[in-house]
């Protein structure tokens, strides 16, 4: 139960950035950071709703194994209210929803649901993570970003490091992996196309555990229902409150 707590946390702020994927090819001139932060930026600020395939891998510290998961994730993201989210996992078997105001968090083997708030869910100060679950954060603005030490990987995409201005626990560190070809799109075109063109990213904790995820399949602005984002635990299952 502890490792899939820890998955748990570490998958909320991870979400945090709504992520989805594009193919990545070399810009024909690297980018400056300013023109990939502009790129992500004005793409999430027209992002209303994604659906995404996921795979995920963290490590814990002071370990040696690895957990590994996959799914699919769907994200809506109302005009004036908190986003609502939720994340099938196929492995492990579980559910991760919210609806802007309650989160359930569905472990079918274990025959439990444990529900939240999502004011519980971010109590600690975690503003960072309530910004971007709303749609009203800017990376610029709450992460100081530079360059990795790589700045492409072998397939052309910009890797960035992002520090947060007010780390948290679930929080303290994150790396993302941007198309370099939704990049240069950009640079050439003057707009955004690809509506949020994350590869992947890391997110790394206070205790320094790791949870990287990649993404796929990406469906963008496809009109989700809100009713993919409520939970009815079925019958016999014990409810936990938290």
């Amino acid at each position: 139960m502890k490792c899939r707590s820890r998955m748990f946390s570490s998958l909320f702020a991870l979400f945090l950035l709504v992520m989805t994927s594009y193919p990545a090819l070399a810009a024909e001139h690297p980018a400056t950071l300013s023109d990939v932060v502009s790129a992500l930026e004005k793409g999430y600020a027209t992002l209303q709703d994604v659906q995404a395939d996921f795979s995920q891998r963290t490590s814990v510290a002071g370990m040696k194994r690895e957990q590994r998961g996959n799914g699919e994730m769907l994200l809506k993201r109302p005009g004036s209210s908190t986003a609502m989210f939720r994340f099938n996992y196929a492995r492990p078997k579980q559910q991760i929803v919210s609806n802007g105001k309650q989160v359930w968090f569905y472990l079918p083997d274990s025959n439990q649901v444990m529900v939240s708030s999502m004011e519980a869910m971010f109590k600690g100060g975690n503003s960072i993570a309530l910004s971007y679950l709303t749609g009203m954060g800017h990376v610029s603005r709450d992460f100081s970003i530079s360059f990795a030490r790589e700045r492409q990987d072998k397939n052309g995409n910009y890797q960035l490091e992002l520090l947060p201005k007010k780390p948290t626990a679930v929080l303290a560190r994150l790396s993302l992996s941007v198309s370099g070809e939704a990049v240069a799109r950009y640079l050439r075109q003057g707009n955004v196309r690809d509506i949020f063109p994350i590869v992947s990213s890391v997110v790394v904790d206070a205790g320094g555990n790791q949870t990287r995820i990649d993404y796929g399949r990406a469906r963008v602005n496809r009109g989700i229902s809100s009713s993919k984002f409520t939970f009815r635990p079925p019958p016999g299952v014990d409810v936990i409150q938290q």
